[in-house]
């Protein structure tokens, strides 16, 4: 574990709150989509720096715009 990455308790707050709508393709999985997020958010690394062991960058810059423009980070917030 990264000390950027999500603990256990962060993750079980913030799991019920991330949209689960299953379309063809199965989704990448959350946690470490969201771990790599984070991580660049953290670091303020650029998402090309993004390390391997979270996935595809694109993966992640997509899924981070996607809930941007869906207000699911507000939600969060809230």
């Amino acid at each position: 574990m990264s000390r950027y990455d999500l603990t256990d308790f962060e993750w079980r707050v913030i799991e019920p709150l991330l949209p689960n709508k299953p379309r063809g393709v199965p989704r990448v999985d959350d946690r470490r989509g969201m771990n790599g997020i984070f991580w660049v958010l953290r670091s303020g690394a650029p998402w090309r720096d993004l390390p391997e062991r979270y996935g595809p960058r694109t993966t992640c810059y997509n899924r981070f715009v996607r809930w941007r423009k869906a207000g699911v980070w507000d939600q969060m917030m809230t």
